[in-house]
């Protein structure tokens, strides 16, 4: 009996820690998860305030009295355009994310290694060998030289002598550059610069009821992105180390890309090229909750939409009642932001 009553307390003193962890882990748990939905909060102020943004005269008390009018452009013009930035910027960010998970880079994003120059480059070819096609075909196209492009950007970066943090975005950036001066090129001898510039430029102006709905296959990519985080932070440790762990590194590899170049080509053929926002929304949410892309994927896409409604609606109001393309207000401020983190790295390397 003696034993026994000694005993007791040295078992529950063992277990008291294990017990305060769990309960700290799950406070913080808790935490994060009213964080998280006051920013998805902050978000849907956002998009509420973006469908009363415009021209036309679509204010709540016009909708209130019963305008026909209001009521056709709310539902025909604002519903669709801020779902269409909501899929995109989500989208986008989430894409960015995946990529700097697999090139173990945090400066590069789709417009800064040539899979959105890929993507535009595919959608010319099929407009001048085929222009009656259809919107899904070059889609499809376009997802095809997207994959291609970032193919190629991955193989260049094996064949660099060593892999410098800024080297990698400025390789990315030159093939990019080298794509799109084809694109260029061959759009002012086929008399296209004018459509070129609808795929370079993110613009949401045009979108409309019935031409948007391709973004809502955006958003099952963007699951599936989630539902295989795991192996994507995996992934990101290296080849030896996700073998060792018995996971296909090449498969892995395979999905990722496959998913990036696919949200790359739908968004460039229905909204245009959205730079920067895979590369800085990213790199905000892993500085505040660090690189579990399980934990960081909700967050990314929350910022995402945020982000590229916050710029949507100021580029319809700096100029009003005139409006500024997002693509344009997104790459003034994202590569200010994009040379604050460049600085940021440089100082903490220092």
């Amino acid at each position: 009996m003696a034993i026994s009553a000694v005993n007791r307390p040295a078992a529950a003193d063992a277990a008291s820690p294990s017990a305060a962890g769990r309960s700290d882990a799950h406070r913080a748990a808790v935490r994060e998860a009213v964080l998280l939905a006051l920013a998805g909060g902050g978000t849907a102020i956002l998009a509420a305030a973006s469908m009363f943004v415009g021209v036309s005269d679509v204010s709540l008390p016009a909708l209130l009295s019963g305008s026909q009018d209001a009521w056709d452009i709310f539902w025909i013009s604002r519903v669709p355009r801020t779902l269409a930035v909501i899929l995109a910027g989500t989208a986008v960010a989430v894409a960015g994310l995946i990529m700097q998970l697999m090139v173990r880079n945090r400066f590069v994003e789709p417009s800064t290694v040539g899979t959105v120059e890929s993507a535009t480059l595919g959608i010319l070819v099929v407009t001048v060998l085929a222009p009656a096609a259809p919107l899904l075909a070059k889609m499809g196209i376009a997802s095809g030289f997207a994959l291609a492009g970032t193919a190629l950007f991955l193989a260049v970066l094996r064949r660099l002598p060593a892999r410098n943090t800024l080297l990698v975005p400025l390789v990315g950036i030159m093939l990019g550059g080298v794509i799109a001066s084809v694109t260029t090129f061959f759009a002012y001898r086929f008399d296209l610069l004018q459509t070129l510039n609808n795929w370079m430029i993110g613009d949401f102006s045009g979108v409309l009821r019935g031409r948007y709905e391709l973004l809502w296959i955006v958003a099952g990519l963007t699951v599936l992105g989630y539902i295989a985080a795991d192996r994507f932070t995996v992934a990101g440790m290296g080849a030896d180390f996700t073998t060792n762990l018995g996971m296909n590194y090449k498969a892995i590899m395979r999905l990722g890309l496959t998913l990036v170049a696919l949200i790359s080509a739908v968004v460039v053929t229905t909204v245009g090229a959205v730079p920067f926002l895979g590369l800085v929304v990213p790199n905000i949410v892993s500085l505040i909750f660090g690189d579990n892309l399980r934990r960081a994927v909700p967050w990314t896409a929350v910022f995402g939409a945020g982000f590229v409604l916050g710029c949507d609606i100021l580029g319809r109001t700096i100029r009003y009642p005139y409006e500024v393309p997002v693509g344009m207000v997104m790459s003034v401020l994202g590569a200010v932001i994009f040379l604050f983190l460049l600085l940021r790295g440089r100082k903490a390397r220092g």
